[in-house]
């Protein structure tokens, strides 16, 4: 935990954001010292069109159980030491940028203090506060999460890992993937088998050793 480089090309893949939260609090889990829980505040946006008739529906269990890509967790758990990565674009001349990856260094009430750990600030100590955060268009309703804008990084799913510069690499599939290019994002980030590893859960349908590309093979109908 104390060895910065450790983190920088390095990281666990998985396919869903689901599976990445797992992994990533697993991990939490055994490193030593306390953690230290932050809870956002999320509110709805009335101007961006909700139906005022509708708002009262949404509780706020409701909102806060919400997770989807580029937007923080209700609930992030973090320890002094752990990797993190930006969700969102902060400070762009400063280096943090959505995809920078971070170590935490000391955890305050209101504020975060955290070294960078890749892009041409790698080294310097930044401090970075919470910030609103609006969701996207994938929900028919808008709010507002107000929360430090990153997620830990000691796992990321495979999208996500696009643009990462990686030179070690675990692959982590506890189901097929299920979406096109997918796999090949992963396998790709490394330029040598031996700074690969794959683990893979067994499927009864599958042979052992083995998994699931997704291709949409209709694309090949008019090949001659």
């Amino acid at each position: 935990m104390t060895n910065t480089d450790y983190f920088k090309k390095q990281s666990i893949l998985a396919p869903t954001l689901e599976v990445v939260n797992k992994v990533n609090n697993s991990i939490m889990s055994l490193l030593p010292g306390n953690h230290r829980v932050y809870l956002c505040s999320d509110s709805l946006c009335v101007e961006e069109g909700n139906i005022e008739s509708q708002l009262d529906t949404f509780s706020p269990d409701v909102v806060n159980a919400i997770n989807c890509l580029g937007l923080p967790n209700h609930q992030l758990f973090l320890k002094e030491g752990v990797p993190i990565m930006l969700l969102r674009n902060i400070d762009q001349s400063n280096g943090l940028c959505n995809g920078t990856r971070l170590q935490v260094r000391c955890l305050g009430h209101h504020i975060i203090e955290y070294i960078v750990l890749t892009g041409d600030k790698v080294g310097r100590v930044v401090l970075i506060p919470r910030m609103n955060i609006s969701n996207n268009d994938t929900l028919p309703f808008r709010f507002q999460r107000r929360q430090f804008s990153l997620i830990a990084s000691f796992a990321m799913t495979m999208n996500k890992s696009q643009g990462q510069t990686l030179s070690m690499v675990r692959l982590y599939l506890p189901k097929p993937i299920f979406t096109h290019g997918q796999l090949y994002v992963a396998l790709s980030k490394v330029k040598s088998k031996k700074c690969l590893r794959v683990l893979s859960q067994s499927n009864s349908f599958m042979p052992r050793d083995s998994t699931i590309n997704g291709v949409f093979r209709e694309v090949f109908n008019n090949v001659t």
